[in-house]
């Protein structure tokens, strides 16, 4: 059993600069010009590109998730009520998490693997994987915590071995 962690593309982060200095080119335009048609069409051509990298970061690494795996087990999480957080909403929101579940349904189910959808209230980071106590709520910026039976974990690998054990 390895548990590997995929870090984000944080594609919108990365492109925010470009988009910011066409989106403020585009509002100093005379609004009815062709200049204004045209920093329109670059901002769209940047906003397009960005959506593009997300769509293929996703179809690869939920492709390459369906031909590794048998069972995939997925938490359930309501990405709606995660981006009411103003400090989060942008990175949720970039990750695209629905889209990602969408996907690694319709591979799954097209390459006869099975998908399970965690409840959305299991506690799975809150859950020792080791000895199975359920410790209390941790706060989002707490990474790395430590059982009462001594074990070290890494939240959203602890997290992985949960919902793995969940699907057995």
């Amino acid at each position: 059993m390895v548990s590997e962690k995929i870090e984000n593309p944080r594609f919108l982060c990365q492109s925010e600069a470009k988009v910011k200095k066409s989106q403020r080119a585009l509002s100093r335009k005379k609004i009815g010009s062709k200049n204004r048609e045209k920093a329109k069409l670059i901002l769209a051509k940047k906003h397009e590109k960005i959506a593009n990298q997300r769509k293929d970061f996703l179809h690869k690494l939920s492709r390459r998730i369906v031909d590794e795996n048998q069972v995939i087990v997925v938490e359930t999480l309501t990405s709606k009520d995660m981006m009411k957080n103003h400090k989060v909403a942008k990175s949720i929101g970039d990750v695209s998490w629905y889209e990602f579940v969408r996907q690694l349904e319709y591979k799954s189910n097209f390459y006869g693997r099975t998908l399970i959808k965690a409840d959305p209230w299991y506690a799975s980071t809150q859950i020792c994987s080791t000895c199975g106590v359920k410790g209390e709520k941790k706060a989002m910026d707490v990474r790395e915590w430590t059982c009462a039976c001594g074990a070290q974990h890494d939240r959203d690998i602890n997290a992985s071995i949960n919902l793995l054990m969940l699907a057995n």
